[in-house]
């Protein structure tokens, strides 16, 4: 897996591509949200457009974000999730846990 972290309005863009199956990913993750943490930086965006696949520790590890995220007073909120991985949420219920948006735009002005 790979990131790509952008600002825009005050939210931080984390633009995930490849494989999210958990592993060294989720520490180098964990790592990126609590440096974010550190700056104040608290609302942030994970654009899931460019993931080609999932499993269940890629699940954790958005989980743990959100869960960072939440605990500091902000968000962590998901765009754009290709069928396949929207299918995985609602099959695991974590849809009515995450908010999902279709767009970054979306999930960028969500937090006006």
């Amino acid at each position: 897996m790979k990131t790509n972290v952008t600002e825009k309005y005050g939210c931080v863009i984390i633009e995930m591509k490849g494989n999210v199956m958990g592993g060294p990913s989720t520490e180098d993750f964990t790592k990126l949200l609590h440096s974010l943490v550190e700056d104040g930086k608290i609302n942030v965006v994970v654009d899931l457009g460019k993931v080609k696949f999932m499993n269940s520790s890629g699940l954790g590890m958005l989980i743990g974000g959100l869960t960072t995220m939440k605990k500091a007073g902000g968000d962590l909120r998901i765009c754009r999730a290709d069928k396949k991985i929207e299918s995985l949420l609602v099959v695991t219920k974590l849809i009515t846990v995450f908010k999902h948006f279709k767009s970054v735009e979306e999930a960028v002005e969500s937090y006006s």
